[in-house]
């Protein structure tokens, strides 16, 4: 059975892959694609480049985009968008390296999208924990 892939995006495509590099010390049964920087190798993120990472990492269980500031999580809100894939959300408000680190490890699990946001949500955001 295929895994949930993670798509990693930050913005600088160093931080991205050195999130990537993290995650597959420890887990190696899962894809993970890295989409930092913009097209022009600059600090920034591209929807257009993101949804190419969604397309890569999607292996027929579904994707989760975590981000890592501001306006990342716009254009990973409209790469999904543009992707048109069922099973494919971005988890809001997750650290990028624990969070992609945590999603990893549950996506090697067997674990659907919606089982790892929920796994993540309850971890990192305080206002679940109530």
């Amino acid at each position: 059975m295929a895994n949930v892939g993670i798509v990693l995006i930050s913005h600088s495509q160093k931080v991205a892959e050195g999130v990537k590099d993290i995650i597959s010390e420890a887990v190696s049964n899962v894809t993970v694609i890295p989409s930092g920087g913009t097209e022009e190798g600059g600090i920034g993120t591209s929807a257009p480049k993101i949804q190419g990472a969604v397309e890569e990492a999607d292996s027929g269980n579904g994707v989760l985009l975590l981000y890592d500031i501001g306006s990342a999580g716009m254009n990973a809100e409209m790469a999904v968008e543009l992707a048109d894939k069922e099973n494919c959300s971005v988890a809001d408000n997750i650290p990028l390296v624990e969070g992609g680190y945590v999603a990893a490890v549950e996506a090697g699990m067997g674990k659907s999208v919606d089982e790892i946001l929920a796994s993540l949500q309850d971890s990192f955001l305080p206002e679940r924990k109530k």
